[in-house]
């Protein structure tokens, strides 16, 4: 039987597959016979699901590695049957990470059941009564002398040394052992880290005396005494992080203004741990950490970067002064004014069949190791389904193409940290088929210094960056630890191993002199899409000459009539918006003549009735959704609306009638749609 299925591959894998799929159906019913299931049966029907997973995952890649010229004999049909066999195995496995979520969602707080605790006491008074023979054997060897008790003293010496440099980690999930020398250990185990390495693999030792490589990811400190304490007693911007890097176990105090951000995206571990156990996404995929600093106000959006920024006297504009030659506001060079653009990422893992991806997207920020400094952007992607691993973006974005897929980006900061460079973080919105839960993971992230060493700025030239997993504030965690960087052997085995690590291409362009004068007009600090780029300068220059020009007394700080600049901050955090006003100015200006082009005053007259007609009337309008972030109903709803008021404008040359009309229904008036209190929206300078 064993010398038949070395001779005919496929058909031992179908009759494996049939074996698996006997399994699995035999534990779904089994866990719906029992009705509701005890603490230790749902712990092992848990166990059950991962083991039965294993052996599927182990029955694909086999399945993936034959061809049909292994057969001895010609078979019929041979595609379509490994297909076939492919598609029961992916049925198996969903059907497994649904049965082993539904567990899941009733053992997440449950590191240890009361019959474990029990085998814990006794295993422990098994110790004291070992530790007391040992004490009674230590008596005997110490009348016999000699050689045998310097040997103990050597042990001892070295056993307190080795306590010394060792710490006691708890598993936060099972681990599968994938190659030789790795740990198998389960979750709520106890190991002793023996050594941390760099690339996130550290040798640990078990209870039962086993040594092997773990995953950093899987594990974290399990002496915590006095830590709910301090949480209560401390503030929420100073937090201990322990740096997780191979040269100790430092701890560093975090007092970033953000730091709280991040503290939130590692609470949020167990749901990602659950998804990470159950095979749904890889090991190295964490709960944003961007899109957790978007959530905590605007300080990180880009409406809060456009508004001028006041001197450290607090009694002038740092950011936005009057040149009375040109009529205009003043220029202002930056350290760093570039464009970048997206190309594409590639070999991106992809999530399990338990969840479902909403949206793909990368988030970027100026950034200096330690703090963000800047607004931060975010660009979606598409995709191809014959392509799922690779993600693409659209530089140039032209016409009716949504804003939110614009590869060019602007880039502009004054900071003079030497360490300043761009943060990349890789990010997919998703839902949970089972729960109906919504969040937003990391993918990977990367880090791009824009100086080296000596001050000089990097050459415009494309880059091709490897991601890392983990949160930008952990070291040497991988993406996927299964397509490992460990890579071992000949020289072309280690080039097809970095060709399979997750990647970012990314291209620096120098700016020609149009460029440098567009983009001297924006704010030192700021990061967005280049075509909006001449939106944004309209509002400059309007805040420019209502704070600068038109106010009778530089003293005064009253509020300001003036909707453009109450409402356009609104539109930076509503893509499709910024879309309609994009598409309703581009409209008016291709009537313009050449000569009404060239004059500025008159450009920004037209630009305010564009405004008027296109923005005001859809911003407070009751049939406009809220805008909701990577929900594709609503976003089709939100276009639709304004599409057909786009189209009604256009047909009644205005919109006017729009608001007159009594189909129209809109927001009860509100004083901030139309006043503008700079001393609320301005940008304090924090020295």
């Amino acid at each position: 039987m064993l010398a038949r299925r070395q001779r005919y591959p496929l058909q031992a894998l179908q009759r494996r597959s049939q074996e698996l799929k006997l399994q699995v159906d035999s534990l779904l019913s089994e866990s719906r016979l029992k009705g509701v299931l005890d603490a230790s049966k749902r712990r092992d029907i848990y166990q059950r699901c991962v083991q039965l997973k294993q052996a599927i995952d182990e029955n694909k890649n086999a399945l993936q590695k034959l061809n049909k010229a292994d057969e001895p004999a010609p078979v019929g049909n041979y595609n379509q049957k490994k297909e076939e066999e492919h598609n029961l195995l992916d049925k198996l496995t969903h059907q497994l990470q649904e049965l082993a979520v539904s567990i899941s969602r009733e053992n997440i707080t449950e590191i240890k059941t009361p019959s474990e605790r029990e085998e814990d006491d006794d295993s422990a008074d098994e110790d004291e009564e070992a530790e007391k023979e040992e004490d009674d054997d230590g008596e005997e060897s110490e009348e016999s002398g000699g050689e045998e008790e310097e040997t103990e003293e050597e042990e001892k010496q070295e056993n307190e040394s080795h306590s010394q440099t060792s710490k006691e980690y708890i598993a936060v999930g099972d681990f599968a052992a994938q190659q030789a020398g790795d740990l198998t250990f389960k979750k709520g185990e106890i190991l002793l880290i023996i050594e941390k390495k760099p690339d996130g693999w550290w040798i640990a030792k078990n209870a039962k005396g086993n040594k092997g490589l773990i995953p950093r990811t899987y594990v974290e400190p399990c002496n915590k005494e006095g830590g709910q304490d301090s949480s209560e007693e401390g503030s929420e911007e100073d937090v201990e992080v322990e740096d997780q890097t191979a040269e100790g176990e430092e701890v560093k105090q975090r007092t970033d203004s953000h730091w709280s951000a991040v503290r939130k995206a590692i609470s949020e571990i167990n749901t990602v741990d659950v998804l990470t156990t159950m095979g749904a996404i890889p090991a190295g995929f964490r709960p944003s950490t961007l899109f957790q600093l978007l959530e905590e106000g605007n300080q990180f959006r880009a409406s809060y970067f456009l508004q001028p920024e006041l001197t450290p006297s607090q009694l002038a504009f740092r950011d936005l002064m009057w040149d009375a030659k040109t009529g205009t506001i003043r220029s202002r060079p930056s350290r760093v004014s570039f464009i970048l653009t997206l190309w594409s990422c590639k070999m991106i893992p992809l999530p399990g069949m338990s969840i479902q991806v909403l949206s793909r997207h990368v988030r970027l920020c100026l950034f200096d190791g330690n703090k963000v400094l800047s607004n931060i952007h975010t660009v979606r992607a598409t995709w191809l389904p014959k392509k799922p691993k690779t993600w693409t973006f659209s530089p140039q974005v032209t016409g009716i193409l949504p804003c939110l897929l614009d590869g060019d980006c602007f880039i502009r900061s004054n900071s003079s940290s030497p360490d300043l460079g761009i943060l990349f973080e890789l990010g997919i919105s998703y839902i949970r088929n089972s729960t109906g839960e919504r969040g937003e993971l990391s993918c990977g992230w990367v880090f791009l210094k824009l100086f080296d060493a000596s001050g000089i700025p990097i050459p415009a030239k494309t880059y091709e960056l490897f991601l890392n997993g983990g949160t930008p504030y952990e070291k040497g965690v991988e993406v996927d630890p299964s397509i490992s960087r460990r890579a071992h052997g000949s020289v072309f085995h280690q080039m097809m191993t970095m060709r399979k690590q997750p990647q970012l291409l990314v291209k620096l362009r120098s700016l020609n002199r149009r460029s440098r004068d567009l983009l001297s007009l924006l704010p030192e600090t700021l990061i967005g899409s280049m075509c909006s780029i001449h939106l944004f300068i309209f509002y400059r220059q309007i805040l420019g000459d209502v704070l600068l020009k038109d106010r009778m007394t530089m003293q005064s700080a009253d509020l300001i009539s003036n909707p453009v600049l109450a409402t356009f901050p609104k539109l930076l955090e509503q893509p499709d918006m910024m879309d309609a006003l994009r598409s309703s100015w581009a409209e008016k200006e291709s009537t313009l003549k050449r000569s009404e082009k060239r004059d500025k005053e008159f450009l920004k007259a037209t630009f305010l009735l564009v405004y008027h007609d296109c923005v005001i009337p859809l911003l407070h309008s009751t049939l406009l959704p809220p805008f909701r972030w990577a929900e594709e109903e609503t976003e089709a709803a939100r276009w639709k609306v304004i599409a057909d008021f786009l189209k009604q404008n256009q047909e009644n040359e205005g919109g006017l009638q729009a608001l007159l009309s009594p189909d129209g229904v809109h927001e009860p008036f509100d004083i901030s749609e139309q006043t503008y209190d700079f001393l609320g929206e301005i940008r304090k300078n924090a020295a």
